[in-house]
């Protein structure tokens, strides 16, 4: 059962669940979010930027720090995202119009004992269940796993996957099927992942090519063609690839979302704003990241200022 923090907490609803020393903080409510990027800041509270206002006026939704990786629901309602406290994570939801933050699952609940290292949650297109990144114990592969939005149901959905490491997932439209970088190691995701949630295997497809590993995330775009994710090159630069996708592998080559060459620049944390349009993490030469956008097509595009001083950007609802 979800535990609520900041805003007014009702005693009674408490029962016996777990003492709320490492909460989120909730707001009191009143944003005005309709649609647009949900990311964190240095203090680690999670903010949101609608499209019509001022991005250069982001409203918080959390007060507690500890954020990482916000991901917005598909009907735009809620944000589920990692919280962090010393050794313990925690599965956490706010709504985008501000409110109280509900902890779905932490480390050492009973449904999954020592489970550590939540990272990169993300919501079924359904709404009602949530898919993310975690370890059975420290330092263990991470693996995936599956909860509810009520906190409910847990459940490990590689558990035998054989020495392979699963990152940050994303839903295909339909539903059945995630997507994850994968490989032998947290450092060294060098494949995609395609997990159906029906129980069946895992398929895997390489990067390959100029790609040496992806580092954060890859993400299915809204019409389920195209995949997004943020790669490794050998010159020690992080750049955004796109590839066509199916829901089992890939299809073709990756190619790079813009022109930039310089090894300075790092391009991270890749979002679709719609299927034809990619919003993204960029900082050059060690300055203040911020979010850009650029628009997805078969050669290399220029990009566009979105939010100022932001960090692990998620676009939604598309």
């Amino acid at each position: 059962m979800r535990r609520w923090l900041g805003g007014v907490v009702a005693v009674g609803v408490l029962g016996a669940c777990e003492p709320l020393d490492a909460g989120g903080g909730g707001t009191i409510g009143e944003v005005l979010f309709d649609r647009g990027f949900a990311f964190v800041r240095d203090d680690r509270n999670i903010y949101v930027v609608d499209d019509d206002g001022d991005p250069n006026s982001p409203q918080r939704l959390t007060t507690g720090g500890g954020a990482y990786t916000p991901s917005i629901s598909k009907n735009g309602n809620s944000i589920v995202f990692v919280q962090r406290s010393g050794s313990t994570y925690s599965l956490q939801t706010v709504p985008t119009t501000g409110g109280p933050v509900a902890t779905l699952l932490s480390t050492n609940d009973a449904a999954c004992g020592s489970c550590t290292n939540f990272r990169g949650p993300t919501f079924s297109p359904d709404g009602r269940t949530i898919v993310f990144a975690f370890e059975r114990t420290p330092g263990a592969l991470s693996t995936l796993g599956r909860i509810a939005v009520d906190g409910s149901g847990f459940v490990e959905l590689t558990p035998n996957a054989g020495g392979v490491a699963f990152g940050s997932p994303s839903f295909f439209p339909s539903g059945n099927t995630v997507v994850a970088p994968a490989g032998d190691s947290a450092s060294y995701y060098n494949r995609l992942a395609f997990v159906p949630l029906s129980g069946g295997f895992a398929q895997y497809s390489y990067l390959g090519n100029e790609v040496l590993a992806a580092a954060n995330r890859a993400v299915v775009s809204p019409d389920g063609r195209q995949v997004a994710l943020d790669a490794r090159l050998s010159s020690g630069s992080t750049r955004i690839f796109v590839g066509n996708v199916t829901a089992t592998g890939l299809s073709g080559s990756l190619r790079r979302l813009t022109d930039y060459t310089a090894s300075a620049v790092q391009e991270s944390f890749p979002s679709w704003v719609s299927s034809t349009e990619l919003g993204f993490l960029f900082n050059d030469s060690g300055g203040d990241p911020s979010i850009y956008r650029a628009p997805v097509s078969s050669t290399a595009s220029s990009v566009t200022l979105a939010v100022p001083s932001a960090n692990e950007p998620f676009y939604g609802p598309n």
